[in-house]
């Protein structure tokens, strides 16, 4: 059985955590239901996107990508927000982007260079999107370290992070005009999937349909795993900082990561380099700096980029690991093994870390 139609199968606990919600069920789970739910539907919303790309040509498609890519994780944290789980949606943040580039590009090396031997991608765009990916986490450390002495001044950190997040957000459009003029469709800034899949089956008004419903769908599903979050942190001892780092991401991109897996195993690695890297560079560039206004607009004040230590070295040491990789051009199944060593071992520090906030040190 074909990934895809495993990931179809899950649309069945769409209609249970449902049920469970409105009848009151535990909420250990409905979070867990929910969470299995997202899956499918943030597939779903990928596959309507990429129905759009190919009716709409390459540039508009890309544009949908580079909007819609990571909509699943982006309705989470909105709901997050909206539940006053600040220090959640931050460490969604991080999360995404170790994932993306420890856990989908260390699966993808794995498996493609196991296959496949020695991979090659050009060296030239992978430059440039991990010159990007460093630019990213340099803004998203700035305000971090900047924090100890403005702490005192809520005007001066809010406007530090909002400042930053205006400079961020141009930038991520800088990225796609240059890749929409410059580079290769396949490898747009933007990211798509187009490539990887078969003539266009659905019509635009199926599409739009089909989109509008998973994404209502994830409205839902996220409520009710937003809402069990507290519950779940008290029941399962899970602190809520290893849910939004690990937990998040992988319920909000897990449809995606398998793309960049199984373009990998066909050899297809400039592909699948720009997934998993294009969508990390979209975490950083874009939905954390919108964010920041989002919960602007819902709370009067907006988002602090201030991540504490560990998410700092976290975040660091993995753009660093993943530039050295992408830099030569080419990738074996060692280096996707080391990249993944590395996510194991942020992962089980995070999970026996108690909270970002608090108790975790801040630069």
């Amino acid at each position: 059985m074909s990934f895809d139609r495993i990931v179809k199968l899950l649309l069945v606990f769409v209609p249970v955590a449902l049920f469970l919600e409105l009848t009151g069920g535990s909420p250990t789970v409905i979070f867990i239901v929910a969470a299995l739910g997202i899956i499918p539907l943030a597939d779903l919303i990928g596959e309507a996107t990429e129905e759009l790309a190919h009716h709409t040509g390459p540039k508009i498609g890309g544009l949908l990508n580079a909007t819609l890519g990571n909509a699943a994780e982006l309705i989470i944290t909105i709901l997050a927000i909206q539940a006053g789980l600040l220090e959640l949606v931050k460490a969604s943040i991080v999360g995404s982007i170790i994932g993306n580039l420890l856990l989908v590009m260390g699966l993808a090396l794995l498996l493609g260079g196991w296959k496949n031997g020695v991979q090659k991608f050009d060296p030239r765009t992978s430059g440039l999107n991990a010159t990007l990916l460093i630019l990213g986490v340099v803004a998203l450390v700035v305000p971090s370290l900047f924090d100890v002495a403005i702490q005192d001044n809520k005007a001066a950190e809010f406007g530090l992070s909002e400042g930053v997040a205006i400079v961020m957000i141009v930038l991520y459009g800088l990225s796609l005009l240059y890749a929409f003029t410059h580079a290769h469709p396949e490898t747009a800034g933007a990211v798509t999937r187009e490539a990887a899949v078969h003539e266009s089956k659905w019509s635009v008004r199926t599409a739009l349909i089909i989109l509008g419903v998973s994404t209502l769908g994830i409205v839902f599903m996220s409520e009710a795993l937003v809402g069990a979050v507290e519950h779940v942190t008290e029941s399962l001892g899970l602190s809520e900082f290893f849910i939004g780092i690990i937990i998040i991401p992988l319920v909000g991109n897990i449809a995606e990561h398998l793309v960049a897996v199984q373009v990998a195993i066909k050899n297809k690695m400039e592909l699948s380099m720009a997934v998993s890297v294009g969508s990390s560079l979209q975490i950083a560039l874009f939905v954390a700096p919108v964010l920041v206004f989002i919960t602007l607009l819902m709370t009067g004040e907006p988002l602090l980029l201030v991540f504490s230590s560990f998410e700092l070295i976290a975040m660091i040491a993995t753009v660093l690991v993943a530039a050295f990789i992408a830099l030569d051009g080419e990738s074996n199944w060692l280096e996707g093994a080391m990249l993944l060593a590395v996510y194991i071992i942020l992962a089980i520090a995070f999970f026996y870390l108690p909270s970002a906030g608090g108790t975790v040190p801040h630069p």
